[in-house]
């Protein structure tokens, strides 16, 4: 069973392989584009095909980097607040320490 491709279904994706396009009969002459050839195209296919290949693993290298910024701030967030926390308890005791010397010295 030999079936010829459709146009969603090529027989093949390489566009070297594909079938050339006829001219309509619909169409008057010389009303199309002319040929060119499709070594600048096939190159620049290649070079864009590599390219969003990559735009994943970019994507997943600038989320990792957003994620990480995001972990280092809420570490920061994390000793500030235990750092303040230390502190109101260093002066508790400061006072205290205050308090009685001034009730030693009294009596």
């Amino acid at each position: 069973m030999n079936v010829a491709g459709t146009i969603d279904r090529p027989l093949t994706n390489d566009p070297r392989k594909q079938a050339p396009m006829k001219p309509s009969a619909s169409e008057p002459a010389g009303s199309a584009t002319p040929d060119f050839t499709t070594i600048g195209a096939t190159e620049s296919r290649q070079n864009r095909t590599r390219e969003m290949q990559l735009i994943p693993e970019a994507l997943a290298r600038a989320h990792m980097r957003d994620r990480l910024q995001e972990a280092e701030r809420e570490r920061q967030a994390v000793r500030l607040a235990a750092a303040r926390r230390m502190q109101r308890r260093a002066e508790r005791a400061s006072m205290r320490a205050r308090r009685a010397l001034a009730m030693a010295v009294m009596q």
